[in-house]
Formats: structure tokens, C-alpha cells, sequence
């Protein structure tokens, strides 16, 4: 018998069926056992009167909280089951593994008269046991979000003629300024972990691939201890050719991320906004911009902030969470895109303008950068004078060939995958991620 997902059991009432899934409640009196049965699309409750299926009684006794179970049975309507309003009388229950206790607290429990409350472990703790902890509510559904999320902005760049490429993760030189980069015996010479797919996203521009994007694993030697930072996390990363300006490349993202958080809302929407309290907002387009200087102006004359003049050619984190508070007071708007920043903070592949200013921006959401985007320099001359400025000549030469023999113009950006969803749901890095590294976590 095909096994029925437990979301699809209300369309199969009267029938037999086969449900799998975790233990989630387990009740069992002298009389009568509830089980509460969960997998990745719903919930059902299992009822067994013992008197009338006293064959089920040896195996209810050793079902403990969490064990995996398959159950075969028909499931019937009931007003006065609160789940869902119907229940499923088991004819067998298969065993497929019994629990042991867990280790972990999932959630707070408050106080019974019976019981003390139990505290929820603390993330590390639930970290060390990451698979347990994901068979909550809210971990599944933030993963669900973050499929369609990611789904959606494959499906518009698909729509918009992009291919998909996949580019090494191994790599002969540092991709961004050589430093924070992991490094790796590689037979008899050393290489690095990929801090980006950058290099290769413009080697794809000078073949002529026009629209390209990425999905893939990005490595930063960091050691950041911050609710937003990690060694290791997904990259959504695109380029393309043929653009006017870094404006071009600021309306592609615009359209990826509105068309994202479009699917997200009417799929989730209500969900997110039940378990994490978190408004799914659908951004209105265009989104504000604003260069850095003028930023800096206003978060000074309406918040008192104020920042050195040396840090002022980048965005301070202070700055970048304030200006959450004047985008919505100015605008109305989630995002903010910040332009002008100095070239000593930007990356040398940036172009500039005839004054020297990179022609970039970072985008931020909710007072988080997401995404640092540009036109990048695709002429050979200008690009290797700015490669020779850094410092970084001999490092990326190979780098410096792709724009030997003819590149278009182009630019593009990266999101971080991990970040987007921290966002969305209102949580720290560590518990956004499937498996969060950081400088002291490389396990399990």
C-alpha cells in the first residue's frame, strides 16, 4: 500500500491507508492511547481503544516520544478531536524505531501543577543535536520558505534567459583580496576554499554566456562572532552582460528579490506570521536609494549618529542598522540601496566613474547588508591598473587573462542564502541555517 502523506489524509476519510511519521504527543492510559503522529506536511492523531484492539497493546507500551512509526488504518471525521476534526483508528502499527530519550529541550514548557517548567536549551546545545531540533514546526516551515524562496528567483532568472553554472569550489588563488581565505593541502602545493564565485562569473562573461547565475557554498576565514556572520554559507550569485550601468544591475535584483518574497507570501505568508511573528512584506518597486554621504547625513541630524571621518568612505554596522529606522520614515520600504562608497572599501574589479567612484551599491533589508552588487571593470588596461593599486597583480593574474581577448560590459551580485532567510524570520544566523559554521563549530 502507497504511503499517504498526513496533509492528504482528510481527502482519503473511509479509506484505508498507510501514514508514516515522528511520534510528536504520546498519550497512554489504562483505557485508551492518542498519538499524535507528524511529518513534513501535517499532523494526525492515532486513537486506540484497547479493549477492542488488544493486539496493539504490547506495541503502545514501548512507542516512546519521537519514535518513528507506520501506521495502517482508516481515518474517520470526529467534531471532538481538535486536530484537524478527525482521527485515524490504527488496524496496525509498525515499530520502525523507538526513541531514546531526548537530549535536548526544543521549546519552553511552561509550569504544570504537576511539573516544573523546562527551560529551552541554549542554540549550541540544540546544535549538537541540529537533527532533532529541525523536526520542529517552525525549523520545517523556515526551511519550506527558504525552498520557495530560492525557487522562485531561480524560476525569474530562468524566465529571463540566465543559465546556471556551477564553478569550482577549489581553487589556486584567493578570489577576493587575499586574505580571510581558507587554505588547503592540495597534493604538493597549497589551494584555497572559494570565497566566491566572482572570477568565474566574469570568466562567463568574456565566453559569451551573457546571463549567468550560481547556487552554491562560499567560504569566508572570519573569525566574526556576530548574529549574522558564518565560515561557510549559500550564495545565490548572478552576472550579466550588456548593461548601461550598475543601475541596471540594481533593478535585476529589485525584480529577484520582489518576485522571491512574492512566492514566499502567498505560499507561507500566514504561516511565518503565526509561528515567528514575522510580516512577509511584498516590496513596493522601485526601492529607495541613497549615497553613502547623504546616509550618514541624515542618520546624523535625526538619530545623533555620528561616525569618523576615516570610516566614512563604509557602512558602519551601526549605520546599516539605523538605517532601517530612516528608510522607513522616509519611504515606507524594508530596503535601501547605498551607493557611493569610497574606492579604498570596494573591491578593485569595481569600475569607477570619472571621479573615482565605484560604480556599486550595497542593498540592505530590515538594517542587514544582503548584498554588495556592481558594474565591474571588463577593460583590461583600466581593470589592471586597479588590480595593481591593491596590490593583488600577481595574485590574479590568470584573472587578468579572461579580459585579454575581448569582455562585454557587465556587472551583478550575491545574496547570502542564509542570511535572507535569518531575515525573513526574525533569527539569529546560527538558527537560520540547516548547519551553521563558525570559527568554533565544525561539528556535526
Amino acid at each position: 500500500m502507497e504511503r499517504t502523506y498526513l496533509s492528504d489524509v482528510k481527502n482519503k476519510l473511509g479509506e484505508e491507508i498507510r501514514v508514516s511519521g515522528f511520534v510528536e504527543n504520546y498519550r497512554n492510559s489504562k483505557n485508551m492511547a492518542f498519538i499524535v503522529l507528524k511529518d513534513i506536511t501535517g499532523k494526525l492523531q492515532i486513537t486506540v481503544e484497547k479493549e477492542k484492539q488488544p493486539e496493539l497493546c504490547d506495541k503502545l507500551d514501548v512507542i516512546t516520544g519521537d519514535s518513528v512509526l507506520t501506521v495502517i488504518g482508516t481515518a474517520v471525521a470526529n467534531d471532538y478531536v481538535k486536530l484537524n476534526g478527525y482521527e485515524m483508528t490504527p488496524k496496525d502499527i509498525i515499530i520502525e524505531s523507538i526513541a531514546d530519550a531526548i537530549p535536548i529541550a526544543r521549546k519552553e514548557i511552561p509550569a504544570t501543577k504537576k511539573k516544573k517548567a523546562v527551560e529551552r536549551s541554549s542554540i549550541d546545545q540544540r546544535i549538537d543535536y541540529r537533527w532533532i531540533d529541525l523536526r520542529t514546526d517552525e525549523n520545517q516551515l523556515m526551511f519550506k520558505a527558504q525552498t520557495t524562496l530560492v525557487n522562485a528567483m531561480r524560476q525569474f532568472l530562468l524566465d529571463e534567459n540566465f543559465l546556471e553554472i556551477h564553478t569550482p569550489k577549489l581553487i589556486g588563488a584567493a578570489s577576493e583580496s587575499g586574505s580571510e581565505v581558507f587554505e588547503v593541502k592540495y597534493f604538493d602545493r597549497n589551494a584555497y576554499l572559494a570565497q566566491s564565485p566572482q572570477f568565474y562569473k566574469q570568466m562567463a562573461m568574456a565566453a559569451g554566456f551573457e546571463r549567468i547565475f550560481e547556487v552554491g557554498p562560499v567560504f569566508r576565514a572570519e573569525k566574526s562572532y556576530t548574529n549574522k556572520h558564518t565560515t561557510e554559507f549559500t550564495s545565490f550569485d548572478l552576472e550579466f552582460s550588456y548593461i548601461d550601468s550598475f543601475h541596471d544591475v540594481m533593478k535585476m535584483e529589485e525584480n529577484l528579490v520582489t518576485a522571491g518574497l512574492k512566492a514566499v507570501k502567498e505560499k507561507y505568508g500566514e504561516e511565518i506570521k503565526e509561528l515567528f511573528g514575522m510580516e512577509v512584506i511584498v516590496p513596493e518597486k522601485p526601492f529607495p536609494v541613497v549615497k553613502l554621504a547623504d546616509l550618514y547625513k541624515g542618520l546624523e541630524e535625526e538619530f545623533g549618529y555620528t561616525v569618523p571621518e576615516e570610516e566614512k568612505g563604509d557602512l558602519t554596522t551601526d549605520a546599516e542598522r539605523l538605517s532601517y529606522e530612516w528608510v522607513k520614515k522616509h519611504y515606507n520600504h524594508e530596503f535601501l540601496f547605498v551607493t557611493d562608497y569610497s574606492a579604498e572599501k570596494r573591491a578593485f574589479y569595481h569600475m569607477r566613474d570619472e571621479n573615482g567612484i565605484p560604480q556599486g551599491y550595497d542593498l540592505i533589508w530590515r538594517g542587514t547588508e544582503i548584498t554588495t552588487g556592481a558594474q565591474r571593470e571588463h577593460r583590461y588596461d583600466v581593470l589592471k591598473a586597479q588590480c595593481d593599486e591593491k596590490g593583488l597583480t600577481d595574485d590574479v593574474k590568470f584573472y587578468l587573462d579572461f579580459f585579454k581577448y575581448g569582455c562585454p560590459p557587465h556587472g551583478g551580485f550575491a545574496i547570502g542564502v542564509d542570511r535572507l532567510t535569518m531575515l525573513l524570520v526574525g533569527l539569529h544566523i546560527k538558527e537560520a541555517m540547516f548547519l551553521f559554521r563558525g570559527p568554533n563549530r565544525l561539528n556535526p
